[in-house]
């Protein structure tokens, strides 16, 4: 499948998805949309791939949405676009499939995340960070609230007052304090962000990959949830994948004292 705005490349397991428009710091336009779309519905559908990582070309991540493309772009004297309407088109859907898909994802946030683009970021499992890197949340300076999940992601993360503080004054939060306040799982040296990537991709890839999808659901679960509640959730996800293969394996594997061989099943 040939994509203009987003690459998608497999090696192995693992799939990489590139945001690709670095004139445009990435931004979001609805043909990236649509292409992301089909991407992560091949992610879906696959049977071999394990791992999800998802980057930026050039020197940023993503700077959230074009303002200059034609769902949003403002005309004088013209309607004025319903923005909630490209919020449930565009970015909802995305959201959606990342925090359903089969396998587990990384963001390898190389450069400036903002707007739409730091909240897609937090949508994955694990965020890396290079040092260089920073997030904002830049939607006050144009009379918008967070979207993309951001006013979910950012109170779990980082708690209510600094959740409030970076989405009120739409300050750049720095990768190295995006990890000490816990929004992000770590901030490395730019000398050191693709082989810290390459590793945790290639951990992932041939870990138990069902147990990881249901960490993830059921941790996200948790905060609607009483604790009995979550409890019966445990309870339910234990048995379906103590009846899996990848449990098996992995007993029998700390019983003789060598590494699991994981298949995802």
């Amino acid at each position: 499948m040939t994509f203009e705005n987003i690459r998608f490349e497999l090696q192995g397991s693992i799939a990489h998805l590139t945001l690709n428009r670095p004139d445009k710091m990435n931004s979001f336009n609805a043909a990236m949309h649509a292409e992301l779309r089909m991407a992560l519905d091949q992610v879906q559908e696959s049977k071999t791939i394990r791992v999800l990582v998802l980057t930026g070309a050039g020197r940023g991540f993503c700077a959230g949405q074009d303002l200059s493309d034609s769902q949003v772009q403002f005309v004088p004297g013209e309607a004025v676009p319903d923005m909630g309407d490209v919020v449930e088109q565009n970015y909802k859907p995305l959201i959606l499939r990342l925090q359903n898909l089969r396998v587990p994802t990384i963001a390898a946030v190389n450069g400036v995340a903002a707007g739409a683009g730091s909240s897609l970021a937090l949508a994955c499992d694990l965020v890396v960070a290079c040092k260089s890197a920073s997030f904002l949340q830049a939607f006050s300076k144009v009379g918008l609230l967070p979207d993309t999940g951001g006013t979910w992601f950012l109170p779990q993360r980082v708690g209510m007052a600094r959740a409030m503080g970076l989405a009120l004054l739409a300050g750049k939060l720095p990768a190295e304090k995006a990890a000490e306040w816990g929004l992000i799982w770590a901030a490395v040296e730019d000398t050191e962000f693709a082989s810290t990537v390459d590793a945790l991709a290639l951990q992932l890839s041939t870990a138990p990959t069902k147990a990881l999808v249901r960490t993830r659901q059921a941790m996200h679960a948790a905060p609607g949830h009483t604790l009995e509640q979550q409890l019966s959730m445990e309870a339910g996800f234990m048995r379906e994948l103590g009846w899996s293969a990848d449990f098996t394996e992995g007993v029998a594997a700390f019983v003789a004292k060598r590494p699991p061989n994981f298949t995802g099943a």
